[in-house]
């Protein structure tokens, strides 16, 4: 056998490195292109630009797009959000209540008008305040449909619960809402009332708002913020001027049933909402039936209070009530410009009325 000759060599070595030329090129790409993981680009919060390798984000919540060969796609890294939603959002609200010192136990029942609630307070003699224990129960007052047994029934309930709560007889209180003092049926039942031996405080709409506002806004804001109560009957607005407390009325969130137009309310609430004072728009602490369905579908855990988004968020509502809750809140938000509608899960205007008292 002869031996190769160095010609015969060369051209086998030359062989052999194209072949494995070929076999990298088809099975190993990324290594003859020199392109490793992908990259990514990411905006921080500054909006300094910062390109890193994938999984490998510099920056927490911020927005990351991912480039790649033939198009971008845009990713959420580290639970952060799109532009759209952060214009959804209302600004962020930290705030912790005084607890009371000692105190008693006082307790209210009120005559709304989608029906009966009750509400357990312990107060102290500052008026720190914390809720014990509420009720939201179901009848058929608002519809004229509520016969003197049911009234009977159910108030007999709430003073039942009460008194097994420790709740002192003489610190059991009874109020009407304005909203079911236009009520028909609205004499029958404090006839009733008074009756069965209580006493039946009626309120208007200017003081229900004025006890909204006792119940829901913290001293510390008084001068910087405002409060809204939006009820089927009414839509009340406050605030603190000159040691006073101002309010406003409005269309409550059942005007769909009278057949009146959203645009015409939506006109009406927003030109009274010019009314609230400039300095004094920087929070809106919000109670209502409508802002309770709002909140409760981002409440986080069991917070006290809970941050609505902007109205701009609710356009898909389609539920009449809630629709029409929604057309006020907006009206509202677009003449003060406010960006911090905050719920309060406890507060409730007979609270209020419990903090009036000695």
């Amino acid at each position: 056998m002869s031996r190769l000759t160095p010609l015969s060599k060369l051209l086998i070595f030359v062989a052999i490195v194209v072949g494995l030329f070929f076999l990298v090129r088809k099975f190993f790409p990324n290594i003859l292109s020199g392109v490793g993981a992908p990259k990514t680009e990411q905006t921080n919060g500054s909006g300094a630009n910062s390109t890193t390798d994938a999984g490998s984000p510099t920056g927490t919540g911020s927005s990351t797009t991912t480039t790649t060969t033939n198009n971008t796609t845009t990713t959420d890294a580290g639970g952060g959000s799109t532009a759209a939603q952060q214009q959804q959002r209302g600004t962020p609200f930290a705030y912790t209540p005084a607890a009371p010192s000692g105190g008693r136990l006082k307790g209210v029942v009120e005559l709304g008008s989608t029906g009966f609630n009750s509400f357990i307070i312990n107060v102290d003699a500052q008026k720190n305040w914390e809720l014990k224990k509420s009720e939201f129960g179901a009848s058929l007052v608002h519809e004229n449909m509520a016969t003197d047994e049911d009234i009977k029934s159910g108030l007999r309930k709430y003073i039942s619960t009460m008194l097994d709560f420790g709740v002192s007889g003489k610190d059991i209180h009874f109020v009407v809402s304005s909203g079911a003092a236009k009520a028909d049926v609205t004499t029958k039942i404090t006839k009733v009332l008074k009756g069965m031996g209580y006493f039946v405080n009626e309120v208007t709409p200017q003081k229900e708002a004025e006890l909204a506002y006792k119940s829901v806004v913290p001293a510390t804001y008084a001068a910087k913020s405002f409060a809204v109560d939006i009820g089927s009957a009414n839509t009340k607005i406050a605030w603190s001027e000159g040691g006073k407390i101002k309010t406003i009325e409005a269309s409550g969130s059942k005007y769909f049933q009278s057949n009146t137009p959203d645009e015409t309310v939506y006109s009406e609430v927003k030109s009274k909402s010019m009314g609230i004072p400039s300095g004094q728009r920087a929070t809106c602490f919000i109670i209502g039936g409508v802002p309770f369905d709002l909140a409760k579908k981002i409440r986080n855990g069991k917070e006290r209070y809970t941050v609505l988004n902007l109205p701009n968020a609710y356009t898909s509502e389609t539920a009449a009530k809630v629709k029409a809750g929604v057309n006020i809140y907006k009206a509202i938000a677009d003449a003060t410009n406010c960006k911090q509608f905050v719920f309060d899960w406890d507060a409730n205007f007979t609270i209020g009325f419990l903090l009036t008292l000695p």
